[in-house]
């Protein structure tokens, strides 16, 4: 089939629809889609929320427990152990399909009966305070992250250790606001960089030791903003650099900001991968539009931060860990095969329209289920009789449509409609990579959580915190502090903080300034120094003559993640690699 271009039913823009991706819907056997790309990743993005969490009750218990479900959503919530015992039945809250109204609202109708999990976690110990993360350990606030241990305000860890405020972070130990990196030790402050030891304010570098403030460095050691010191003189300088002082600090970003605007980036960390466009991924081949790629993702498109073994899938988040021909997903996988339209749903085979379900097989519109084979709206079948129901209820759907509030049409294979989503707009990660205001969340017809009042009385003022932590006793700790932005920006700003004592001693040990932003903030300004999950079509912007392409510019075309009108200077991967090796 050839490629066409669709009208997006959403935001009214062109879309094209390759060949390749028609031969994929046909596979799994759902029509093309009706919402562009970008559309659908917001809309699927919505159904996740990682980072927001709130005080709430189990519904089974009366205990006070810590969910992402916030109280006035009244969703029934139990305790995640709860949640996991025999001590209720999900198949006791089911129905009968209704062939008189739409499939979504007989969906929300059970997603507002069924108890859920308060919280997305797996085998955490003394992590109360986590979210979509599995086996870490005396960790606090710390988002879809696996295998971490005394981490800290921290989103996207994968075997990480004593470390504060990292977003993307693998293999690393005592690291301090790093974005992006990998295999690195007592690195701070620094953005794609690998196995760096001993270092501060890198970016794009490999292999480096007591360095500060470097970029597109290889293999170096004692080089300070690019220039190369003997050990004797690297020593001397950095001795100078007081990073415990807040002044000092914020002064030093600000001029690594301007050294930075200097030197070239490549188009796109693309590592061992063949035949991929996007950016951040490792070790894939044949795929499309896919960023924060762990490793191992084949034949894929539109797929953004996913785990090791993904094949033959579309428009998933959170996904991967051995699974295949997935579409239309957030938190997908584990050992799945033909998981469609899902939330939250590990280890299954053959579902659709499924939410918090694991381990099961050949499912519809059903949510809670464990371990558990044929069933529709929590209501189980014989292997016959949901044969034959199935395509009854998908003929349905497209004769009888939900239409959403502002006019939007779901026939079967799109995904839940977003006013359906338990969260707000602005508690979700959507408003991560999609920024958008109370107003412009209210002209899509969607929620916004309007800020909690705060019963807490601010003790200290962050302008009036001394400036070098060596000034700072521990008297600090628990006490609530201001944020500096004070819930004035868009950010899901708390307004005020504490510092828990084990960041404390982290401060004092590294002598590094204390924070003066909440840690959501601060999570937010890391976000500030990735590209967008989009691609612009460029061309190289090198003119050097000692490279390939001699005396005329560069003519070599690229997808890439920074945009036209960026200031940075990108070069294509030959160019880059010229100029660093």
């Amino acid at each position: 089939m050839q490629s066409e271009t669709k009208n997006c039913q959403n935001c009214k823009k062109d879309f094209i629809i390759e060949s390749e991706d028609f031969n994929f819907y046909e596979k799994i056997k759902v029509p093309p889609p009706t919402w562009c790309p970008e559309c659908r990743a917001i809309r699927r993005l919505i159904w996740r929320n990682e980072r927001s969490l709130y005080h709430n009750k189990c519904a089974f218990s009366r205990k006070k427990i810590i969910s992402m479900f916030s109280p006035e959503t009244k969703l029934v919530v139990y305790d995640r152990d709860i949640w996991w015992s025999d001590k209720w039945n999900p198949f006791n809250y089911g129905k009968d399909y209704d062939f008189s109204k739409p499939f979504f609202e007989q969906f929300k109708e059970l997603l507002n009966r069924v108890p859920l999990a308060n919280l997305g976690n797996t085998n955490m110990v003394n992590s109360d305070y986590a979210n979509h993360s599995l086996d870490c350990r005396n960790c606090f606030l710390i988002f879809a992250s696996i295998v971490a241990e005394n981490v800290f305000y921290s989103m996207g860890m994968v075997n990480v250790k004593d470390s504060i405020d990292l977003y993307k972070v693998m293999k690393s130990e005592q690291c301090y606001e790093d974005v992006g990196c990998s295999s690195i030790f007592n690195t701070y402050f620094s953005y794609d960089s690998d196995e760096c030891i001993n270092s501060m304010f890198l970016t794009s570098c490999i292999n480096l030791q007591d360095c500060i403030g470097c970029v597109n460095l290889r293999h170096k050691t004692h080089c300070i903003f690019n220039k190369q010191y003997t050990k004797e003189k690297y020593e001397k300088i950095s001795a100078t650099y007081d990073f415990g002082s807040y002044k000092f600090l914020e002064n030093f970003k600000k001029n690594y900001k301007k050294f930075l605007r200097k030197h070239f980036r490549r188009y796109a960390f693309i590592y061992k991968s063949i035949n991929v466009t996007g950016d951040n991924i490792m070790s894939s081949r044949n795929g499309r539009m896919m960023f924060d790629i762990f490793g191992e993702v084949e034949n894929s498109k539109y797929v953004y931060h996913v785990g090791v073994g993904l094949k033959d899938s579309y428009d998933l988040y959170g996904a991967g860990a051995r699974s295949e021909f997935s579409y239309e997903g957030v938190d997908v996988g584990l050992d799945g095969s033909r998981q469609l339209f899902s939330v939250l749903n590990h280890s299954c085979l053959d579902t659709q329209y499924t939410y918090m379900c694991y381990g099961s097989k050949f499912l519809f519109g059903c949510i809670g289920t464990r371990n558990h084979d044929y069933a529709i709206l929590n209501k189980k079948y014989t292997k016959n009789e949901y044969e034959k129901l199935l395509p009854k209820i998908i003929k349905h759907m497209n004769d009888m449509p939900y239409i959403d509030k502002k006019g939007r049409t779901y026939k079967y294979g799109e995904f839940f409609p977003s006013e359906l989503s338990p969260f707000a707009y602005n508690e979700t990660i959507v408003q991560e990579y999609y920024p958008l205001s109370m107003n412009e969340v209210a002209k899509y017809g969607l929620k916004y959580k309007k800020k909690d009042k705060r019963d807490y009385k601010v003790e200290i003022e962050a302008e009036d915190l001394p400036d070098n932590i060596k000034d700072i006793d521990e008297s600090v700790v628990g006490r609530i502090i201001s944020c500096l932005h004070r819930g004035e920006c868009n950010e899901q700003c708390t307004e005020a903080f504490k510092i828990v004592d084990y960041e404390f001693q982290f401060y004092k040990r590294k002598n590094l300034a204390l924070p003066r932003l909440c840690p959501n903030c601060r999570h937010f300004e890391r976000l500030k120094k990735r590209n967008p999950f989009k691609l612009w079509h460029r061309s190289c912007m090198c003119e050097k003559a000692n490279h390939l392409h001699g005396k005329n510019k560069c003519e070599i075309e690229f997808e890439t993640s920074y945009a036209p009108d960026r200031p940075e200077i990108v070069y294509c991967e030959k160019c880059y690699q010229q100029e660093v090796y």
